[in-house]
């Protein structure tokens, strides 16, 4: 069996579950989601960093398409926190939490450039949807498919997401 990423040091304390995946099992895929959770959280405060402080001459598209990314990344954070609690975990989704666990770069402060914007966003995005597809593969390994669906459904949101701020970039031919 593949190993996991996240590492459960001492196991978290776990509410009680009629669900069959044993306890040892719940406890790994739920210290795995709290890491994907924190990154997702980030995201999402990075998408809005990005839709709050864009400038130039495609603001608008720019602004509009940043919120809905923020949107589509909220439903994520709420998937994974909910997946979390259904296998008797607690979500850990606090600020303070994302911010200590999170993995991706920290999101460029002094930028307003449009596309300084979308290779800021594009690359957050891009590095997201790995440990997405990352986590597929994790938690099938950990025999749980119903996670590991979440986690292509958002990967595939992701991608998209992805191709809709990369095109703004991409030449023309």
């Amino acid at each position: 069996m593949k190993t996991t990423t996240a590492k459960v040091a001492a196991m978290p304390a776990m509410y009680e579950t009629e669900n069959d995946i044993p306890l040892q099992r719940r406890s790994e895929l739920n210290a795995l989601m709290n890491q994907r959770l924190a990154d997702a959280v980030d995201l999402q405060l990075q998408m809005k960093q990005a839709h709050w402080n864009v400038k130039g001459p495609h603001f608008i598209g720019l602004h509009e398409l940043f919120d809905q990314i923020d949107e589509a990344v909220e439903s994520y954070v709420d998937m994974i926190a909910e997946r979390i609690v259904q296998l008797g975990g607690i979500a850990e989704g606090t600020v303070r939490v994302a911010a200590a666990r999170s993995r991706l770069e920290e999101y460029p402060l002094a930028i307003a450039d449009g596309a300084a914007h979308v290779e800021a966003v594009a690359r957050a995005l891009s590095t997201f949807g790995r440990t997405a597809r990352m986590t597929i593969d994790e938690t099938e390994a950990l025999d749980d498919a119903d996670t590991a669906d979440l986690f292509t459904e958002i990967s595939r949101g992701i991608d998209k997401w992805l191709w809709f701020v990369e095109a703004h970039s991409q030449a023309t031919k």
